[in-house]
């Protein structure tokens, strides 16, 4: 029986660049990819929270962890600030918040165009800076952080299920056009995973509906056959797993970490 190396998850050498790192999944996907030896470039707009974060990285080896202070609302600033990071990138992990929740039909023009902005025109601007190195590499993963609306829409979300439709088929071709590189694009849709936009978003619905935030987490539970939310840990674990060599052969692919829900 061919069993997996431990060695095939080590990231050991390689360098990657988190975005929307001191929270929730992207925290907790910056931590993985450290412990298993990458060298972790974060990437938030919150100063404060980037040093705290940079600290409670593991450090197994040699790697020098760094941080780049950069808002992505404002692409032009994220793009000044990133093309300051030095080669070889490996790994780059697309992950900024969502936007407010709301009806599709009620969004305002400025919604669309701050929440296209942050993710896709921001995901563009990441991998031109860092796709030249891949390629020269003759390897490079790039993984989204998208959601599972890319499958099923989710009610009383609709800039965001537009966004994120948006940003999964922009990696699709990207996928197209970089697999001859070595390099691989893949999409994670997380489900309902317990950080703080989830907990935002709960407390707007509550609101919305008049009952308690305690009620619309069990609603949500009842859709999920796991029957519970899911840890940012457990997304962190599928999008490290992407990043090693084992991986090398997915590519364009769109996975659900959801606990079922949108297989029912």
């Amino acid at each position: 029986m061919g069993l997996v190396n431990r060695k095939d998850h080590s990231l050991s050498g390689k360098r990657a660049v988190v975005c929307g790192s001191t929270d929730g999944i992207g925290k907790a996907t910056a931590y993985k990819l450290a412990e298993q030896g990458a060298e972790v470039i974060i990437v938030a707009r919150d100063p404060k929270k980037l040093d705290k974060t940079i600290h409670d990285l593991p450090i197994t080896g040699n790697q020098d962890h760094s941080m780049v202070c950069a808002d992505f609302n404002s692409p032009e600033e994220l793009e000044e600030r990133i093309s300051k990071v030095s080669s070889p990138v490996h790994i780059l992990v697309n992950n900024s918040g969502g936007p407010p929740g709301g009806d599709l039909i009620e969004a305002k023009k400025e919604e669309f165009r701050l929440s296209l902005e942050r993710h896709v025109i921001c995901n563009q601007i990441l991998a031109k800076a860092f796709v030249p190195s891949m390629k020269e590499l003759g390897f490079g993963r790039i993984i989204n952080i998208i959601s599972t609306s890319v499958i099923q829409v989710i009610p009383g979300l609709g800039v965001s299920n537009t966004t994120r439709g948006a940003v999964a088929n922009w990696a699709r071709t990207l996928a197209l056009e970089l697999g001859q590189f070595g390099i691989t694009v893949n999409n994670i849709l997380p489900g309902y995973t317990d950080t703080g936009r989830l907990q935002s978003l709960a407390e707007a619905r509550a609101a919305d509906q008049g009952i308690s935030v305690n009620e619309i987490r069990a609603d949500w539970i009842k859709s999920v056959p796991l029957g519970r939310i899911g840890k940012p840990s457990e997304i962190a674990s599928v999008a490290t797993f992407l990043a090693s060599d084992t991986a090398g052969y997915i590519n364009g692919a769109d996975i659900p970490v959801d606990g079922g829900r949108v297989g029912t």
